[in-house]
């Protein structure tokens, strides 16, 4: 969400059918990438890095190398930093594009929704309902984007023209829970060794089958909820 979305909506009726014709007049090979700007290639670093934390998760499920584990924790990390400069890159070189405006969100999706949900999988939340939470959690981030990306024209705006705040909690605020993570593996509690904080409890059913749950995977419900909240509002710093 680095990107400045207000931009895109005082310009979009202005310049966007030009945006439209640019992608539709451009032919031959790699006229998407020839078209891309300083700002997007930024942006797609964003999703670069939370792919890669992606597959060190499964990295550490298949060899159980704690070291994938930390990359794992870490580079969303580094995808948030991508996120703030993409903005600033946009600015400094007075460029901006519809493509550009679309690629954070995805970019956002993957490295604060995708990627903190995988890694938590990996690190102990694997159970049938644990992972209810955790798909819950990527799809309230993807509509809570879709909100935003939809509905900040409404918002109110301050001199600069950016919203002043937030409707629910903005999607790398997901980060907090990485953190948290990130305590547990070095404390060791994890799957495998010392266990999750909480334990498991058995809802219905056997032990062992879908009735199982870790009750701290209910945070990411919760943050989920936050996330797509109408009434929550968060100041933008």
């Amino acid at each position: 969400m680095g990107r400045s979305k207000a931009s895109r909506v005082n310009g979009n009726s202005e310049h966007g059918g030009n945006a439209l014709q640019q992608y539709n007049d451009s032919d031959g090979h790699f006229s998407l990438v020839r078209n891309f700007r300083l700002a997007d290639l930024v942006t797609i670093m964003n999703g670069v890095c939370g792919s890669f934390s992606i597959f060190s998760s499964a990295q550490y499920l298949l060899t159980n190398d704690c070291d994938y584990l930390w990359w794992a924790l870490a580079l969303p990390l580094a995808g948030l930093m991508f996120d703030f400069m993409d903005g600033k890159v946009a600015r400094w070189r007075k460029s901006s594009s519809m493509l550009g405006q679309e690629l954070d969100s995805l970019a956002d999706l993957v490295s604060f929704g995708v990627a903190p949900a995988v890694v938590a999988f990996a690190v102990g939340l694997r159970t049938y309902l644990d992972t209810v939470c955790l798909t819950g959690f990527i799809c309230c981030g993807l509509a809570r984007l879709a909100r935003f990306n939809a509905t900040v024209a409404l918002i109110p705006k301050d001199t600069a023209g950016k919203a002043r705040y937030f409707e629910g909690l903005p999607i790398p605020s997901s980060l907090g829970l990485v953190a948290v993570l990130s305590y547990w593996v070095r404390r060791g509690w994890v799957e495998g060794k010392q266990g999750i904080p909480g334990g498991l409890v058995t809802l219905w059913g056997p032990p062992g089958g879908r009735g199982d749950i870790h009750p701290v995977s209910v945070i990411f419900g919760l943050w989920a909820a936050a996330m797509v909240s109408k009434t929550l509002r968060v100041p933008k710093l």
